[in-house]
């Protein structure tokens, strides 16, 4: 016997008689023609075969590598004497008599000589044969010994590695199908090795998605690339009502030949470092998130902003609509304490959603107060303080959900299916709720959720809290700012004057900006325009005991530089403030304005014919510095003159220089004659920016001719 396709050199006549068999491929019954194994020529396994006499009749070419004689130094020869060392003769001739008389085959190692004199250890398999003329020969198959010792040690190693090996193992055949599994992956899939054998992966495991799978492992066996770590997930038998999740790896087994045999799969559970994983990417997704919050909740001051903010976050992080809602009586100012009975008054601030929705009807308009009853999950979450969360809503909870059964219905069609409201609490107090619900994500509200949701609520609460308190403020200096402002008429003494006040953004405080219109005895007029540095309560304060005095001042006809004098004095008394204030009296008799300064913006006078121009005073210091003297500048005012006075919010900015926001204002009052409150808007409406942060005080006055009408 031979390895596949090596000759066989013979001696004398036919080993087995008769006609030979004609040779062929080797056919499987079942799969069609197979590819040989190379196994045989990794042992070298040499085919000798004796006659009676003990002489060597066929010698393969094996036999020639294996002890170092070729096929004309054997044939015919005695192997005894060829092979065996004399001390073994007595030994190998009895062995040799036993297998020719009675046919027992013999196997076991045996020191021989090579051609070179080394002795080496030779595997041998003994066994008679007959020919059909009824000869008998010996048949010896020998491989040397340490190269089969090196194979079984594999071939055992190999095997209680794969029977022992915690990771689950498996051998696919080239048409992916098991050939053997070890216990591992017995306990993984859940289904006994012998239900594997002779089937394919689908169908051992059906609850899996074994496409991608199949995928790769015919590309592995195609291209001999090893595939290591695909993550896959799914059930199986060993555990039916939970995910797992698996890497798989795969390997491509030849023989010594390169004949591909199949694919090698090792299976390792990593289920509980998925889970990790996605606990890890979960956290790193709050925090993502949370980052994000503080970057933009909370830019400005402004409540409704705040609110908005939040909900922009929320969505489509959290939720697909989120709204944020506050009890009314926070709003306003008032703390607010529910009763087990008491329903919840609500101002909805702002809503948000991923998307158009009907269950936007549902949700109550920013700025709408609405009354939500005692039993509905909102007012229990304001109530209580404590978050309510409904994973999977049933159609029994959304008319707690909702405010009306109108809305609990566009709720339902919408398919709200997930629910969340958790309290937006700051210092202690339950300032309102945020209202969170899913319709397109398909996950229900879960306890990481949950955690994110109270996170946000909690950072927004505070800037949402600094909001209303902030806008409170501004509210009380703002009234206070404007019960300070007089209200003038028309036209006074020879003049038509238009004035206004426009506080500074929603986001800034209230400044202490003022102006004046004080009729004088003689038909004269005072016209006074000032600004209180700082802002609040504080300035609007400063800035009322300023306009006062300015008033009692104006009544005893005093020099403007003489008044702005007794105006310093009465500055420096007022804790340390500093203010800056044109005072300007107007005389229709002599057709002309005396004009004082106390460090303020230029008035601009605008006359027909001319160019408008900033009025050329000496700028003197601001109230409350003290110990400056003032001083007086008479300039002429003829009828259809215009003077206008500004504080600086109309004209600072901090993108652009002075000069170029003055030389704005004079552009824009260098146009067609318009009347004075037409001319106020436009100088508002182009100058003062929404998000300016100061205020502005602004009057105009035109001189008239006596007897004028105003609209002639």
């Amino acid at each position: 016997m031979t390895s596949a396709g090596s000759p066989v050199a013979r001696g004398d006549g036919p080993v087995t008689g008769g006609e030979a068999p004609p040779v062929s491929a080797p056919v499987d019954s079942v799969r069609g023609p197979v590819h040989p194994s190379g196994l045989l020529d990794v042992l070298g396994v040499a085919s000798v075969v004796l006659n009676a006499e003990g002489r060597i009749v066929l010698w393969s070419p094996q036999a020639e590598e294996l002890f170092g004689y070729s096929a004309q130094e054997a044939l015919g020869r005695s192997a005894v004497r060829l092979m065996i060392h004399e001390q073994h003769f007595d030994l190998v001739v009895k062995l040799f008599a036993d297998v020719m008389e009675t046919g027992e085959s013999w196997a076991g190692a045996f020191p021989i000589r090579h051609k070179d004199g080394s002795t080496r250890l030779v595997e041998f398999r003994n066994q008679r044969l007959l020919d059909d003329q009824g000869d008998v020969y010996a048949l010896g198959l020998a491989a040397d010994q340490s190269t089969v010792r090196r194979l079984e040690r594999d071939v055992a190693l190999s095997t209680r590695v794969v029977s022992q090996s915690p990771i689950g193992i498996a051998v696919l055949d080239t048409e992916l199908r098991y050939v053997s599994i070890n216990p591992s992956l017995e306990r993984i899939n859940g289904v006994p090795a012998e239900e594997h054998l002779g089937r394919t992966v689908p169908e051992v495991l059906p609850g899996l998605d074994t496409s991608a799978l199949e995928t790769a492992v015919r590309r592995v066996l195609e291209t001999g690339m090893p595939l290591v770590d695909q993550a896959t997930m799914g059930r199986t038998p060993a555990d039916p009502e939970e995910d797992h999740a698996w890497s798989v790896s795969m390997y491509r087994l030849e023989d010594a030949i390169g004949t591909v045999l199949g694919v090698a799969c090792s299976v390792v559970d990593i289920t509980e470092q998925h889970r990790a994983r996605i606990e890890a990417e979960a956290a790193r997704r709050r925090l993502a998130v949370i980052a994000d919050a503080s970057a933009r909740i909370g830019t400005t001051l402004e409540l409704e902003r705040t609110a908005h903010e939040l909900a922009d976050v929320a969505v489509p992080e959290l939720a697909d609509i989120a709204a944020v809602d506050l009890l009314d009586a926070v709003v306003e100012g008032r703390r607010s304490i529910l009763g087990p009975a008491e329903p919840a008054v609500i101002r909805a601030l702002a809503v948000q959603a991923e998307g158009p929705s009907e269950a936007l009807d549902a949700a109550d308009p920013p700025g709408q107060i609405a009354r939500y009853a005692p039993d509905r999950l909102v007012t229990q979450c304001v109530r209580t303080g404590s978050p309510v969360m409904v994973a999977e809503v049933e159609p029994a909870d959304l008319p707690r959900i909702a405010r009306s059964a109108e809305a609990a219905e566009a709720l339902s069609r919408a398919g709200v299916h997930s629910y969340l409201a958790v309290p937006l609490i700051a210092r202690g107090e339950v300032l309102g709720a945020l209202d969170l619900k899913r319709i397109s994500n398909p996950l229900p509200f879960g306890d990481d959720d949950l955690l994110l949701a109270r996170e946000l609520a909690a950072r927004a609460a505070v800037q949402i809290d600094n909001a209303r308190w902030y806008q409170n403020a501004r509210d009380t200096a703002l009234t206070l700012q404007r019960s300070l402002l007089p209200s003038h008429p028309t036209v006074t003494g020879g003049l038509e004057v238009a004035s206004r006040y426009q506080p500074a953004g929603a986001t800034a405080e209230v400044g202490g900006d003022w102006f004046d219109v004080i009729p004088l005895d003689g038909g004269k007029t005072a016209l006074v325009v000032g600004d209180v540095m700082g802002s609040g309560v504080a300035a609007a304060a400063t800035m009322g005991r300023l306009r006062t005095a300015s008033n009692t001042l104006a009544s005893l006809d005093l020099d403007p530089a003489r008044l702005l004098e007794h105006l310093d004095r009465t500055t420096e008394g007022l804790d340390h403030s500093i203010a800056t204030c044109v005072y300007a009296v107007h005389d229709p008799h002599l057709r002309q304005c005396r004009i004082a300064n106390a460090g303020h913006l230029p008035p601009v006078r605008v006359r027909e014919g001319h160019a408008p121009e900033l009025l050329e005073l000496p700028t003197g210091a601001p109230l409350g510095v003290g110990g400056v003297a003032f001083s007086t500048t008479t300039v002429a005012l003829e009828p259809g003159d215009r003077l206008v006075f500004y504080t600086d919010g109309l004209v600072e900015t901090r993108q652009h220089p002075l000069d170029e926001r003055l030389d704005a204002l004079l552009d824009l009052l260098d146009g067609p004659d318009r009347p004075l409150e037409e001319v106020c808007d436009l100088l508002l409406r182009t100058l003062h920016q929404p998000d300016n942060s100061d205020d502005v005080a602004l009057l105009i006055a035109r001189a008239l001719a006596p007897g004028q009408d105003i609209h002639s």
